[in-house]
């Protein structure tokens, strides 16, 4: 709150003509409780120093030093109408962060995990039959958001219980305030996600695509929920990479096959090398989610019960050299596919453009890995670069099947 007197100095307007005070009557600092700003009465070269909170303005008030009432009824008013406009100003801010959290606990950007492994696993298929059915695809987003957030709420509840979101602000369960609602509304996404996924594989014609989704549910699954939270003994990128990776892109593949073309899709080189790329990216996203959660509170919190992920290991200095590591490597092997022609050399020109998405993200998870304020950032530009090259991906992947059709085109004109 703002201070609530003026400093009284000797001028024309108000005299204070007055001895110095005995050092034995001299008001201790402690007499008054504090919490407010403190106010200096000067007089000549000698300073009084008070903190007070009301009831000090009543005793300034008694006090025969030729200070008027008049003053401090203005002051009090001035104080009233700064407090009113303080509080205003907190009431604001409290909303501005309320609908920051909320932002923050729905984690809009992190649904590209459910639309990147279908676009690039729908796309292999295109590149392998040239047929692409849009309402399959439809259902198969819909379904694979709700079992994103199934993945995101019941993570919030069984945190929430160990006491690991003890310190995150943005926790649904604290946002709802009930962990047995939240936890409700999470297994009704997850079973009308899954009829929605089920539906789409009869409908192809190809039970392995349920079977491989199935596989990629029960990691996520296994990730968090008891009694297996392997979460927390670090295998939490690992399972995110094989449940997005050759678990998802494939099973999102083979759910464009169409039984009544008795078309039948294999798993080939080419899926199985874009589904690895996709996974790597996709557990780089929740790799670097976890480096603004690393405060001092934080970290003890997770050790007290246990979540002990790769970071709270290493450390974020370390955490930010795997990071660089990682996204060399998704380069590398790109290059590697595209020579052993597991992948068209279009998808590599396309995932070449960016490189520079990938230089930002190292550059600036080395240079603010140690700023927990900054490097809440990382995770979304994460996000962007798995975005740019599952996209970028799926383009190679779709031009190959352009180019091998113009190519026949040619071909049949002589």
């Amino acid at each position: 709150m703002a201070s609530a007197l003026v400093l009284l100095t000797t001028s024309p307007s108000i005299s204070l003509n007055y001895p110095p005070l005995p050092r034995s009557l001299t008001p201790s600092p402690s007499l008054f409780s504090t919490n407010l700003s403190t106010r200096t009465l000067s007089h000549t070269n000698t300073s009084y120093r008070f903190q007070y909170q009301k009831p000090f303005l009543s005793f300034l008030k008694a006090s025969s030093h030729g200070v008027t009432a008049e003053i401090f009824n203005q002051e009090n008013k001035e104080v009233v109408e700064e407090a009113e406009q303080e509080e205003q100003e907190e009431k604001e801010e409290e909303e501005i962060s309320r609908a920051m959290l909320i932002w923050r606990a729905i984690k809009l950007p992190i649904y590209s995990v459910a639309f990147i492994p279908l676009t690039v696993g729908s796309a292999a298929a295109y590149l392998q039959t040239g047929l692409f059915h849009t309402r399959r695809y439809l259902v198969l987003l819909l379904s694979s958001v709700l079992i994103i957030t199934w993945l995101n709420l019941s993570n919030d509840v069984y945190d929430f219980e160990t006491g690991a979101d003890k310190e995150k602000k943005e926790s649904v369960v604290k946002l709802i305030g009930s962990p047995a609602v939240t936890l409700y509304a999470a297994n009704t996404f997850l079973v009308l996600g899954f009829i929605g996924l089920l539906w789409a594989s009869v409908e192809a014609g190809d039970m392995r695509s349920i079977c491989l989704l199935t596989g990629a549910i029960l990691c996520g699954y296994v990730y968090q929920c008891p009694p297996f939270r392997l979460s927390y003994l670090g295998l939490g990128e690992p399972l995110c990479l094989a449940a997005f990776g050759p678990f998802a892109t494939p099973a999102f593949y083979l759910s464009q096959s169409s039984k009544s073309d008795m078309c039948t899709l294999p798993l080939t080189s080419t899926i199985l090398s874009a589904s690895l790329l996709v996974g790597m990216t996709t557990s780089l996203i929740l790799f670097c989610s976890h480096f603004h959660q690393l405060e001092t509170a934080q970290v003890d919190g997770d050790r007290a019960v246990g979540k002990m992920s790769p970071l709270v290991r290493m450390g974020t200095q370390k955490g930010s050299v795997v990071v660089k590591v990682a996204i060399m490597t998704i380069y590398f092997l790109l290059f590697a596919f595209s020579l052993s022609k597991a992948l068209p050399l279009t998808c590599t020109f396309f995932c070449a453009l960016t490189l520079p998405m990938g230089k930002v993200v190292a550059d600036f998870v080395e240079e603010y890995h140690g700023d927990k304020i900054k490097i809440f950032m990382a995770k979304y530009y994460c996000v962007r670069l798995h975005s740019l090259f599952g996209v970028a991906l799926a383009a190679g992947l779709l031009t190959a099947r352009y180019y091998q059709m113009y190519i026949l085109s040619k071909g049949n004109d002589y």
